[in-house]
């Protein structure tokens, strides 16, 4: 009976020991089996031109997205920030030169003394073409203009005027003094003996309505035989 009970015993535990093994072999199997699909999976998609299209359309479609949403905020900055114009002339010396390329903005715009301004002449003298000047004076003011000495003065105060290029000598068609009537303002170019502006019949004061907007930003400074490309001059325009 003791060979027996000991026969028994070994033969459990070999039986014990199979079962492991067997679990094990099967786990193994399980994993590479699963491994296995997973590598079809992934050669079956390679393999797939309908995949590779699909990948393809999805990748043209975002970029699709990022083009429009580009566009569709160019045109709202166009709108209702700003635009860039071009400077054609040299009557805003030394503020601005010819050819330079500033950004200007209309959005909740109300002209200010001292501001340089964009805005469209209702008369055809100019060819259609809007100017660029500086607001002097605003709607109640009164403005009068020393030849002599140069100087501008504004009920009754001379005028500090650092940016202009030369104290104002020509007259045009200006007599003073005069009070800017409502809804308009008086403008001149700071290159003063070198501008068509509110001292002259064909511009007079600017209805505020035609101003197309305020200059902010000088981005690309123009060139001409005379002066060369400065990058030291980007920057607000004041």
């Amino acid at each position: 009976m003791a060979n027996f009970f000991d026969v028994d015993e070994t033969d459990s535990n070999q039986s014990h020991e199979v079962g492991v093994d067997t679990e094990g072999d099967q786990g193994v199997r399980h994993d590479t089996d699963e491994e296995t699909a997973k590598t079809s999976e992934t050669d079956s998609e390679k393999d797939n031109p309908d995949t590779e299209k699909t990948k393809t359309r999805m990748e043209l479609y975002d970029w699709l997205q990022c083009i429009v949403s580009a566009i569709i905020c160019g045109i709202f900055i166009f709108v209702f920030v700003g635009r860039t114009i071009g400077v054609d002339g040299s009557s805003m010396m030394q503020t601005l030169h010819d050819n330079d390329r500033v950004i200007m903005s209309n959005l909740f715009y109300t002209p200010k003394q001292g501001d340089v301004v964009v805005f469209q002449t209702p008369t055809e003298a100019f060819g259609g073409t809007p100017l660029v000047k500086r607001v002097i004076a605003l709607a109640g003011q009164t403005i009068d203009i020393d030849f002599q000495t140069g100087n501008v003065i504004i009920d009754g105060v001379i005028q500090y005027e650092p940016y202009i290029a030369e104290p104002t000598r020509s007259k045009l068609n200006f007599t003073g003094p005069v009070t800017v009537p409502e809804g308009h303002v008086f403008v001149m170019g700071d290159n003063r003996n070198h501008s068509s502006d509110s001292r002259d019949a064909r511009v007079g004061m600017v209805d505020t309505r035609y101003i197309l907007g305020r200059v902010l930003v000088l981005i690309i400074p123009g060139s001409d035989n005379e002066h060369p490309r400065d990058w030291n001059r980007l920057g607000l325009i004041h």
